[in-house]
């Protein structure tokens, strides 16, 4: 007989969910109220407004850096060593002052050549300094 009153006893306990309900309703309006919605600042990027490729000059003269895989650097069809840059760089922007410099470097060369040749570029005073894409 006692089997069946604790049998009885534990069908009739339950647990009463409202209280917990009623917090979480609270607290999810407390957090609702005091959050703050903060307009997150982005930049508008806009397309170019011509997809057309720039006309090129055939009369406009660049000077171009070649960099092959083992960080051989070639000016004018002539192996340079990587401290004489500058001097070949300014001595074709005299020729040609309004000449852009473009770097056309091999995949397989550094990075560390490929800077030294830009910086070099900007330290003899050219203003467009330019990378060559495949």
């Amino acid at each position: 007989m006692r089997n069946r009153a604790r049998g009885a006893l534990e069908e009739d306990q339950k647990i009463n969910l409202t209280p917990m309900l009623d917090v979480v309703f609270i607290m999810l309006i407390f957090f609702i109220v005091t959050a703050t919605f903060v307009k997150e600042i982005g930049i508008d990027v806009t397309p170019p407004e011509e997809d057309q490729p720039q006309t090129v000059d055939p009369d406009k003269k660049s000077i171009v850096v070649i960099v092959s895989a083992r960080d051989q650097i070639q000016i004018g069809g002539r192996t340079v060593d990587v401290s004489a840059v500058r001097a070949n760089i300014e001595r074709f922007a005299a020729e040609f002052p309004d000449a852009p410099v473009i770097i056309n470097p091999h995949p397989d060369s550094s990075a560390d050549v490929f800077v030294r040749i830009w910086d070099a570029a900007n330290l003899a005073g050219v203003q467009n300094v330019q990378m060559a894409a495949d």
